[in-house]
């Protein structure tokens, strides 16, 4: 077992991203000043073009890897998908489920929000008497909401919307599960994937990611009205990402040159396995974390196993212990873990990444960091054992 990263003299950061990264993208991202116009910058940034379409699984979706974060892939989708009073359909699971909500209306769509409660999602008959009622531009699913845990339906939603909408955009906010969740984006008929380089992707945060479907690319050239935005206007950036891809450099704006090398050797080594045995290790070390839950008599903040994300998990926390009293005991046993999110209850769980090399790697991550929230919940004073199985490897 390799601890890697110099044999680890910090706190393994252990949140739902950013997330611990290989040696190889650590110094790839430390590459000296290089000209987005060179050769060997031309060549990676096409090579993250291509190996994007064979993460999510799509032959001739259109990736946009653009400087910023996952939230700025809500704005591209929304400002040039969206005209002003169209009708968008939101599946909210949670607080990234509001936000996106959110942005829809910034920029002038009519949005419906189906919420769930807390660690559910809404049932299949409910989105489908909701598609029945009105015709929608779009309908938006977070695949993972990481204030929650709980993992969409993702294959289910994109089904009712062929059979009673097949002319609605089916739009996944893939932040927290790309490269960890299964998402098969033409079988299924996925139109956008918003995604971003500091989740299961393993690289530094920085990127925005958005596959985009041919249909949806023909629905921005039929837009009545301009795209009311200029950084995120997918008119400028896709003469840029098919140039790249050309391995002919083209200008709009500056490209992370850095970040980019690094989500490259990221991508590299993601798909130097198949993205089934990917998802398959994150779903068996998924169910080892789970394990480990039961056996500290604590709950998924997800209500059932089917609803549980595989790329990180939300555990309650007894009425007597608050997270603030639990992560920095944590943090003391070489652990960063996050608190909740959800607008008052953020104090009365925990989160777990376990996405990337943490779920894929012989490197003992997740061993570290079962054995710390044991010990840190018995110095709360409860009780919680450990498993000693160990986790899956590719």
């Amino acid at each position: 077992m390799s601890t890697s990263n110099n044999e680890r003299s910090r706190p393994l950061c252990m949140i739902p991203g950013p997330v611990e990264m290989s040696d190889g993208v650590l110094e790839a991202n430390s590459t000296p000043a290089t000209a987005h116009t060179d050769p060997v910058f031309s060549e990676a940034f096409g090579q993250v073009i291509e190996k994007m379409r064979t993460v999510v699984g799509t032959k001739d979706g259109q990736p946009f890897v653009i400087a910023g974060s996952g939230t700025l892939g809500w704005d591209q989708t929304a400002a040039n998908l969206v005209e002003e009073g169209e009708d968008v359909l939101v599946l909210s699971n949670g607080y990234f489920g509001e936000g996106l909500a959110d942005c829809m209306e910034t920029y002038g769509a009519q949005v419906t929000r189906l919420r769930a409660d807390p660690g559910k999602r809404q049932p299949l008959a409910e989105i489908a008497k909701a598609l029945r009622a009105k015709k929608y531009k779009m309908v938006t699913v977070t695949q993972v909401d990481t204030s929650t845990g709980v993992l969409a339906d993702v294959k289910g939603v994109a089904d009712l919307v062929k059979e009673h909408s097949p002319e609605t955009l089916v739009v996944v906010d893939g932040v927290c599960a790309t490269a960890a969740e299964r998402l098969y984006f033409d079988q299924w008929g996925v139109d956008v994937v918003v995604t971003a380089s500091q989740k299961a992707l393993g690289s530094p945060p920085g990127i925005s990611v958005v596959v985009v479907s041919q249909k949806a690319l023909s629905v921005l050239t039929a837009r009545k009205t301009r795209v009311p935005a200029y950084y995120v206007n997918w008119n400028r950036w896709l003469p840029i990402m098919k140039s790249y891809e050309a391995r002919a450099p083209k200008y709009f704006a500056t490209p992370c040159v850095q970040a980019i090398f690094a989500l490259n050797t990221s991508l590299t080594e993601i798909l130097s396995s198949s993205m089934e045995k990917v998802f398959a290790a994150h779903e068996q070390t998924a169910a080892r974390v789970r394990a480990a839950v039961d056996k500290w008599q604590l709950s998924t903040v997800a209500t059932a196993p089917e609803l549980c994300s595989n790329a990180m998990t939300a555990v309650w926390l007894p009425e007597t212990i608050k997270a603030a009293d639990l992560l920095p005991k944590l943090k003391a046993r070489g652990v960063v873990a996050a608190g909740g999110i959800l607008p008052g209850k953020a104090h009365r769980y925990f989160r777990l990444g376990h996405m990337g090399i943490s779920a894929t790697k012989d490197n003992g991550f997740v061993d570290a960091t079962l054995r710390a929230v044991a010990e840190a919940l018995e110095e709360c004073g409860h009780g919680a054992t450990i498993g000693s199985s160990s986790p899956p490897r590719l």
